[in-house]
């Protein structure tokens, strides 16, 4: 297993031993479970990440595909844009969401709100070119 490989595995023991809480560099930020599938590969992938709720619909929150300001998208960008579905962990409940991607002025209001909260996600802005994609996920 790669040294990401590690570091996500322990991050999904620690959240379902915690009901969805983590601590370390994410100590106190909301944090989901991703579930989706390789476009290419088929294969099953966990992936933890940030999220940020929307403040008007409850059955909607948003993830964003920074991967720390790198060049490139993640691959688990391309897998959940391509299914358009996925299953979540979100504290104790997990659930099936349709994912979609804003785009335009309401993908910069919902990252600048996530980089207002978490300034790191500001940092990642700087360290690339390109846009960083944000993706909605809606309770199925």
């Amino acid at each position: 297993m790669s040294a990401p490989a590690d570091w996500n595995t322990q991050i999904i023991n620690e959240f379902r031993e915690n009901d969805g809480q983590v601590g370390g560099n994410f100590e106190g930020a909301p944090m989901v479970l991703v579930h989706h599938v390789g476009r290419k590969t088929g294969k099953q992938s966990v992936t933890p990440m940030m999220y940020l709720p929307d403040d008007s619909d409850a059955a909607t929150i948003y993830v964003f595909a920074s991967k720390a300001g790198a060049p490139s998208n993640p691959a688990w960008y391309y897998n959940l844009t391509t299914a358009g579905t996925a299953q979540i962990e979100v504290g104790t409940e997990t659930y099936d969401v349709t994912v979609s991607e804003p785009t335009g002025d309401d993908r910069d209001r919902i990252y600048a709100e996530q980089a207002r909260r978490y300034p790191g996600f500001a940092d990642y802005e700087k360290k690339t070119t390109r846009v960083i994609p944000v993706l909605a996920l809606r309770r199925a």
